[in-house]
């Protein structure tokens, strides 16, 4: 999906449009990890998914050619790289709540994983001989790190 634009100046503001919309909606993203409160953030999953290919590509785009923006005045212009910046501060902000929600997370199942593994029952019964059973072997539990 690309932006279309009679001209510089609309492609512009639909990139203003854009940047701006989809800032919106990384912040309400960033707030909800920060609230802890990750299923909030899975509400505007699927537009931010598409505004961001779409931002993708539109910037690829005026990257290989920025005569695409040339013609839009100064003040557009500024706006826009405005709009970027305030994004990207967005997109740091995400960032560290994501990495912080991962490291609670990986904490919770470590706790989990350590409880499980003293809560096991050992040296139950006896081995040949009379003598007591060695304690049972430890299991592996493997972890997603995409959890």
């Amino acid at each position: 999906m690309a932006i279309h634009a009679a001209d510089a100046v609309e492609r512009v503001q639909r990139l203003i449009e854009l940047t701006e919309r989809l800032t919106e909606l990384v912040a309400l993203e960033a707030q909800a990890f920060e609230q802890r409160r990750p299923q909030d953030a899975a509400a505007h999953l699927e537009e931010t998914s598409q505004l961001a290919n779409i931002y993708r590509h539109e910037s690829a785009r005026v990257r290989a050619n920025p005569e695409l923006v040339a013609g839009a005045p100064l003040a557009e212009r500024t706006r826009l790289m405005r709009a970027t910046e305030a994004f990207d501060a967005v997109l740091a902000r995400q960032g560290r709540a994501l990495e912080a929600a991962r490291t609670i997370t990986e904490g919770l199942v470590k706790a989990i994983a350590e409880e499980a593994a003293s809560a096991r029952v050992t040296g139950v019964g006896y081995a040949k001989g009379g003598a007591a059973a060695a304690p049972a072997k430890a299991t592996s539990l493997t972890l997603n790190k995409r959890a």
